[in-house]
C-alpha cells in the first residue's frame, strides 16, 4: 500500500498511461509498416516492394500528383489565409476578432467527411462539375483553419514596437509589412504549411468523394492496397509518403531565437 502511494506520489508515475499509449498506437503502429515494407510474404527481407513502386510508372504518377495538388491546396491557403489572419490581427475589438476566428474555427467541429458531402452538395446545387478544381475548392476549405489560426496567433503576439521603429525610420505601409511584419510571422506561416501539407498528402476521402473516384491520389493508392490485403507494399508506400512528411517536417525550424534577436527583420 505504501508502494502503491509513493508510486501515485511521483509525478513522473503519471506519464506512464501515456507511455504505453503511445507504444501501442505509435511505435509499435510503426514498426509493423517498416517490418512489412522490407519484407515479403513469405516473410523474408526484401527491397522488391520499394522496386515494385519504382518501376510502375502509376504509382509514381499518383505520388508526383498528389504533391502537385498539396502544393497547390498549401499556396491557395496561404494566398486566403494569411489576408484574414491579418485583418483578424487589427481588429480593435479583441472580443470581435475572437469571435471572428471561432467562425473560422467552427467547421473543424464537423467531421471531415461530413464537411466534403456538404461540398458535394453545394457543387451539385450552383450544377458546377466535380473534378480537379472541386478537389482543390474542397482541399482548401477543409484546410484553410489549419493556415489561419497558428499565422494569426503569432502576428497576435508579434512585438509591435518593431512597427513602430520602422514608422519612425520613415517606412511606408508596404515596407513595414514586406520588412517587418511579414518576416515575424513567418514562423506561423511554417506552421501553417506543415498543418496542410501534411495531411493533404495523406488524404484520400476528399479525392474520392470530390471527383467521384475519377482522381486518385496517393493516400488512396495506399488504402487500395491495404483493402486488397497487399499489406507488404502498402506499407512501403505508407513508408515513402512517411519519408516525404518527414522530409517535410525539417523545415519547421524554430526561429523564435533569430526573431528575438531582429534576425530576421532587416
Amino acid at each position: 500500500m505504501i508502494k502503491l502511494k509513493t508510486f501515485f506520489a511521483s509525478r513522473k508515475s503519471w506519464t506512464l498511461p501515456y507511455l504505453i499509449f503511445s507504444v501501442i498506437f505509435v511505435i509499435v503502429p510503426l514498426l509493423l509498416i517498416v517490418v512489412y515494407a522490407f519484407t515479403d510474404d513469405a516473410g523474408h527481407l526484401t527491397l522488391a516492394n520499394f522496386g515494385k513502386f519504382f518501376a510502375h510508372p502509376e504509382a509514381m504518377n499518383t505520388f508526383v500528383y498528389s504533391i502537385g495538388i498539396a502544393i497547390l491546396t498549401t499556396l491557395g491557403c496561404i494566398l486566403l489565409g494569411y489576408p484574414a489572419a491579418w485583418i483578424l490581427s487589427n481588429c480593435k475589438k479583441l472580443g470581435y476578432a475572437r469571435t471572428l476566428v471561432m467562425l473560422f474555427i467552427l467547421p473543424m467541429w464537423v467531421n471531415i467527411l461530413v464537411r466534403t458531402l456538404a461540398t458535394v452538395a453545394l457543387f451539385d446545387f450552383f450544377r458546377l462539375p466535380l473534378g480537379e478544381g472541386a478537389l482543390i475548392f474542397g482541399m482548401i476549405y477543409n484546410f484553410i483553419p489549419f493556415m489561419i489560426y497558428p499565422i494569426y496567433n503569432t502576428l497576435q503576439k508579434m512585438d509591435h514596437s518593431y512597427v513602430e521603429a520602422a514608422q519612425d525610420l520613415g517606412a511606408n505601409s508596404f515596407q513595414v509589412f514586406w520588412k517587418v511584419v511579414f518576416p515575424l510571422s513567418m514562423p506561423g506561416v511554417v506552421s501553417g504549411v506543415m498543418m496542410v501539407f501534411m495531411p493533404t498528402i495523406s488524404t484520400f476521402a476528399i479525392a474520392e468523394l470530390l471527383t467521384m473516384n475519377n482522381i486518385k491520389l496517393f493516400g488512396t493508392t495506399i488504402q487500395e492496397n491495404i483493402n486488397n490485403s497487399l499489406w507488404n507494399y502498402g506499407a512501403a508506400l505508407s513508408l515513402i509518403m512517411l519519408f516525404l512528411i518527414a522530409v517535410t517536417s525539417l523545415f519547421n525550424t524554430d526561429d523564435s531565437s533569430e526573431t528575438e534577436r531582429g534576425g530576421g527583420v532587416w
